[in-house]
């Protein structure tokens, strides 16, 4: 039985390309934070930019955007608690303790800033980082992930909340669980994650009062046929204070974050679309 790739937080490989394609990163590193040897890559050189990866995947799926991102900026690639390369240890998957993760990676880094950016499950953790430790997020991108959830079509929720032997079985069928097998320190701990996640993603959560505190320059970008609802999205930037009036002839009143919908994307392949870099690189700027 095929299970929809959505059982695990609404991330997966693209299926336009592989998620295993090869890679060359500059630099593959262990960094020790808060009792994880986590792993991480580097591309590129400039600004650094942070970037963390969907549920259940790792750094292999940003294989399409990693080149673009790092041609005039620093793009740290990491794997998350139990994911890819790093190896589980004994504490739940929570975002509040996953942010606080990539938070001591940036400290360990010796870096006073960093852009952040995350997809599904990544951009959850993302958001929980600039809520968590405002002061070293410069700017930060939401890719496919909700400020709340019941930003999530409801359908979406039913699955993300469904476990057993059926959805893992489903899961061993998916690119992710190949590369999972391939990379990861101790692949027999697959059902451990996948229990985490589980426990994780059936958690309701509302950020919406805190993402209204934000002063980070956002932008909330997801494709026009994701898992998310359009509406949500839409509330999701009037809370960070967009699309609330009229920019002017000058632009001077355009807000801080921004808004974008990507034309025939999905939940699934917008990390392969050509049109997430070249937004998130305007964005960021050089």
């Amino acid at each position: 039985m095929r299970i929809p790739p959505i059982r695990v937080g609404g991330s997966m490989p693209s299926k336009r390309r592989s998620s295993s394609r090869p890679r060359r990163p500059e630099t593959r590193l262990y960094a020790p934070v808060n009792g994880l040897s986590m792993y991480y890559e580097v591309h590129g050189d400039g600004f650094p930019m942070v970037l963390i990866h969907g549920g259940a995947a790792s750094t292999e799926m940003f294989s399409d955007v990693v080149g673009p991102l790092s041609r005039h900026r620093r793009v740290i690639a990491v794997d998350l608690q139990a994911h890819g390369r790093t190896a589980d240890v004994d504490r739940p998957l929570r975002y509040e303790t996953m942010a606080a993760d990539i938070a001591a990676l940036i400290e360990h880094l010796g870096l006073e800033q960093a852009d952040v950016m995350g997809y599904s499950l990544g951009g959850g953790v993302a958001l929980r980082t600039a809520i968590q430790h405002p002061g070293i997020v410069r700017k930060l991108v939401i890719t496919s992930a909700p400020c709340r959830f019941e930003g999530w079509y409801p359908e979406v929720r039913e699955a993300m909340i469904r476990r057993g032997p059926d959805v893992e079985e489903g899961l061993r069928q998916m690119p992710m669980y190949e590369v999972y097998q391939r990379v990861a320190p101790r692949p027999e701990d697959w059902p451990v994650l996948l229990a985490k996640l589980a426990d994780l993603l059936a958690r309701p959560y509302d950020w919406t009062a805190d993402v209204a505190r934000l002063s980070t320059a956002t932008l909330v970008v997801a494709g026009d046929a994701d898992s998310i609802r359009p509406s949500h999205l839409v509330q999701f930037f009037d809370a960070l204070g967009g699309g609330r009036a009229d920019a002017g002839w000058d632009g001077a009143r355009r807000p801080l974050s921004r808004l974008a919908i990507l034309p025939g994307t999905t939940h699934y392949d917008i990390c392969s679309s050509p049109l997430l870099p070249e937004v998130v690189a305007s964005f960021l700027g050089g």
